[in-house]
């Protein structure tokens, strides 16, 4: 199967709203928010989709698998930024969860000329990485027909490494192909075309869902605390201090001593039971 180019794409459609350029501010922006309201609507839609990928990404996790994102443009650049946020916040490898952007670091700030057509550095970006059929591989793009992201879902499917995918258009291509396909159909963009607008806020909100709900499935949240975020400035310190001293009731003093000795809070909570249980022998 390849991307048809006649797909008919709704985030292509014209924009509801015309001579922008001559609405005033106040106009634009209420009529930019009128319409980003409609993607929370949009997502609720596909929250049983999402809940079958996070149940298969735990599965996938569990067994000594990795999670890769990929995607071009707005839509890689959103993979990155998801996959490059969970070692920090909870603490995990970041080997763990992976995102591969057509044409590389330098597309995180510069378009890359005809990288997103590509048909074949998709699966050499993936490969590049060892990939294997214990992983899941996240196809992120907004109009569903990505050649580079395309062609990389395809490439995985033939050696048998699960698929998904994030799109905002219905029935696409991209959606076709895989096996977990997550639709968010927000429509026609403020500016035309410009799916940097609610389908972007739509693909960042699914993946807040992935990474955060898989996370806390895997153990790496508890009650509601980033317990293995990563220390990494004061801020966080500090915060590390306080849920050590909310959950051992414990002085500021004491809950600085463990995180000091221990770096992480969930290691600090654990030691500190284990030692009340010995003293208590």
């Amino acid at each position: 199967m390849k991307p048809n180019k006649s797909f008919h794409k709704t985030t292509e459609q014209d924009s509801h709203y015309s001579n922008l350029e001559n609405m005033p501010v106040a106009d634009i922006l209420k009529n930019i928010n009128k319409e980003d309201n409609s993607v929370p609507k949009a997502i609720e839609k596909a929250l049983p989709q999402i809940e079958s990928l996070v149940i298969k990404i735990v599965e996938k996790i569990k067994n000594g698998g990795r999670l890769f994102y990929i995607g071009a443009g707005t839509s890689g650049r959103l993979g990155v930024l998801d996959a490059s946020e969970c070692p920090p916040t909870f603490g995990v490898s970041p080997n763990l969860v992976i995102g591969i952007i057509a044409g590389g670091d330098k597309a995180l700030k510069h378009a890359v000329e005809n990288a997103e057509d590509s048909t074949n550095t998709g699966w050499e970006d993936l490969m590049a990485h060892n990939i294997t059929s214990k992983d899941m591989v996240v196809g992120i793009a907004a109009s569903g027909t990505t050649p580079y992201v395309f062609s990389a879902l395809k490439k995985c499917n033939e050696s048998q490494i699960t698929t998904a995918s994030i799109t905002c258009n219905k029935n696409s291509p991209i959606s076709r192909i895989s096996k977990y396909p997550i639709e968010v159909i927000v429509g026609p963009e403020f500016i035309t075309g410009s799916s940097r607008m609610k389908a972007g806020t739509a693909q960042k909100l699914v993946l807040n869902m992935l990474t955060t709900t898989s996370m806390i499935q895997l153990g790496y949240i508890k009650d509601n605390k980033m317990v293995n975020m990563m220390l990494s400035n004061e801020k966080l310190k500090n915060r590390g201090v306080k849920m050590l001293q909310e959950q051992l009731n414990i002085s500021q003093q004491e809950a600085i001593s463990l995180l000091e000795t221990h770096k992480n809070v969930n290691k600090a909570i654990q030691t500190y039971y284990e030692r009340s249980k010995n003293q208590t022998h």
